[in-house]
């Protein structure tokens, strides 16, 4: 069983004399077939996900860390729910200041969830969260580190990814695109006044992230420029990149955000992030940039996270333009690349192509001995 940990931190620290490793992301691929109740392929098959890892000889982007970082909520707040029908449940949180609640529902394909309703949605549902986020306590649980060093430890280095800043957070995890940019143009002080709360509840976060003993800490924001328009990329986002910036690379940790939409508008700034790396920019023929444009915008400073565009490991596309991509992002990176897929291995994937990309990451390693 091969241990990839070592590699994995001297690549992202650059000790690794320009060698790369390869993490495929085959999570979903792997959860809907489970939920499905489909065999893996043969040969793969009765394998557990981490036991598909092993099997593959790949390693793992290891965000099963998250549940190492513990929030709690204030003591008079009360977390409730109910399922209102066999595909939608309510989830409902009360507080001194009122209750806000979310409805869910869930589909046929995969364990994924979508909104019907989202937390935030008015000026007061703003005021009840607000008080949650800056409120709200974080603590570390290293007795989950260590668990989970043990089991899985050997296929990467330990990984966080944390909540998104203001207008990322509002967008994606509680509020929606049309009711963000609503309560924008309604309510602006209101929102303003949300935005600080947030900073100063995911400040007290860093703090605890910035002491614990993992080293790689991911953004998950899952940036789009025709969601979020440069302008308010660079109005909201970029000072919340420097405020954590600063105290993250003051622990000595690596930084990285996942901008895994079309992301052509965001790469003028790339070098004013205070960012280690970019997760999941995914090139031609799927996102919106080529991959000599994302090596402009990077240049040498920046560690490019995936870069395989994710439908070339379909047979739908030939195999040679995904040895052709890869070929070209091992000569273009070498010594700031962590090979992937942007951003997961597809659904009709063929894992026949994870190990075509393996051996050429072997031989391009081999040669950097």
């Amino acid at each position: 069983m091969k241990d990839f940990q070592a590699l994995n931190r001297a690549v992202l620290f650059r000790q690794a004399g320009g060698k790369t490793i390869f993490q495929p992301r085959i999570d979903c691929w792997y959860s809907d077939r489970a939920y499905r109740g489909e065999p893996l392929p043969e040969g793969y098959q009765g394998l557990t996900r981490q036991q598909l890892y092993e099997k593959l000889e790949v390693s793992a982007r290891l965000y099963e860390f998250n549940t190492c970082l513990e929030r709690r909520y204030p003591k008079d707040v009360e977390v409730t729910g109910r399922q209102l029908s066999d595909t939608q449940s309510e989830h409902i949180i009360t507080t001194p200041y009122g209750s806000v609640n979310c409805i869910s529902a869930t589909n046929t394909s995969n364990p994924g969830q979508l909104p019907v309703k989202w937390w935030i949605e008015n000026e007061k549902d703003l005021e009840v969260w607000s008080y949650l986020e800056e409120y709200s306590e974080y603590s570390f649980n290293y007795e989950t580190y260590e668990r989970l060093q043990k089991q899985m430890g050997h296929l990467g280095i330990p990984t966080m990814f944390l909540p998104r800043p203001n207008m990322q957070y509002m967008i994606v995890q509680a509020c929606g695109v049309e009711n963000t940019y609503y309560l924008m143009a309604d309510y602006p002080d209101e929102l303003e006044a949300f935005f600080g709360a947030l900073s100063r509840g995911q400040e007290k976060m860093l703090k605890v992230v910035a002491d614990c003993p993992i080293e790689c800490i991911n953004y998950g924001d899952n940036l789009h420029c025709n969601i979020l328009p440069p302008s308010l990329f660079e109005r909201y986002i970029i000072p919340e990149y420097e405020k954590r910036g600063e105290i993250l690379h003051r622990a000595g940790k690596f930084v990285h955000s996942h901008w895994d939409g079309d992301v052509k508008g965001f790469l003028p700034y790339a070098k004013t992030c205070a960012l280690d790396g970019i997760e999941a920019i995914t090139p031609l023929p799927q996102g919106d940039v080529t991959v000599e444009e994302v090596k402009a915008a990077l240049g040498d400073e920046i560690f490019l996270i995936d870069g395989l565009a994710a439908l070339l490991f379909s047979d739908v596309y030939p195999l040679e333009m995904l040895q052709d991509q890869a070929r070209q992002l091992l000569e273009l990176f070498e010594g700031q690349l962590v090979l992937g897929i942007s951003d997961e291995f597809p659904s009709d994937g063929n894992l026949d192509r994870i190990l075509t990309v393996r051996d050429m990451v072997e031989d391009f390693n081999a040669r950097h001995a």
